[in-house]
């Protein structure tokens, strides 16, 4: 299934992504710092979701108590909730 997920306190605008079976899928950061969130989007492909929450939501950028990774596992939460 896709999921639309819109991003908070970040450069990225917003995320789509599918959730497969539990696995993320195709990920795509629209806005942000593109080889970045390129980077990211390839290495959690595939990887079970709530392992990609772990790993990711406590990541800080820049002091602003957010980043594009920790929005991504946001959205996941709110996906598989």
């Amino acid at each position: 299934m896709q999921y639309t997920y819109k991003t908070r306190g970040t450069c990225s605008q917003f995320i789509r992504f599918d959730i497969d079976d539990g696995k993320v899928k195709n990920v795509e950061f629209f806005g942000g710092c593109n080889g970045n969130l390129q980077g990211i989007s390839a290495l959690v492909e595939g990887m079970d979701a709530e392992k990609v929450i772990a790993l990711l939501k406590d990541i800080d950028c820049n002091g602003r108590g957010t980043s594009c990774p920790a929005q991504l596992a946001a959205a996941l939460t709110e996906a598989i909730s």
